[in-house]
């Protein structure tokens, strides 16, 4: 049972954030500190890419566990309202599947990084460093 009101819980969830998040900014300072240089949702792509890499033509999501339905500890769906809460995460999973198929058919590289992956900056480099090296 959820402890706030209809109205509370409401308000809350109207104040998250879609960007400059938490996992969107250690990417970003990550990127940085490499050396590489980038935009910021660029709204003329499928899907307004977190991160977008024009010279090398790869773009970067960044995605929150819960918000796009990972199979991680974070990515749960809440106790209360499961319907509404499984078909708006099976939406936004849909969405983003689109937008990926659009961006390749636009000849567009991505990467998904996913809320859980920000928390070992380590590993997280690597991947970043294996994406983005020329192939």
């Amino acid at each position: 049972m959820d402890r706030l009101t209809t109205e509370h819980r409401s308000w809350l969830m109207s104040r998250v954030k879609s960007k400059d998040t938490q996992p969107e900014m250690i990417v970003r300072r990550l990127l940085f500190s490499l050396g590489y240089r980038y935009r910021l949702h660029i709204k003329d792509l499928p899907g307004s890419p977190d991160i977008v890499l024009r010279s090398r033509r790869k773009i970067i999501f960044i995605h929150g566990c819960f918000w796009h339905g990972h199979n991680c500890k974070y990515g749960r769906p809440p106790k209360t309202k499961l319907e509404f809460w499984k078909d708006k995460i099976e939406k936004n999973r849909i969405r983003d599947s689109q937008n990926l198929k659009k961006l390749d058919e636009l000849d567009w590289k991505c990467l998904d990084i996913w809320q859980c992956e920000t928390r070992n900056l380590q590993t997280l480099s690597e991947i970043v460093k294996n994406f983005l090296s020329p192939q």
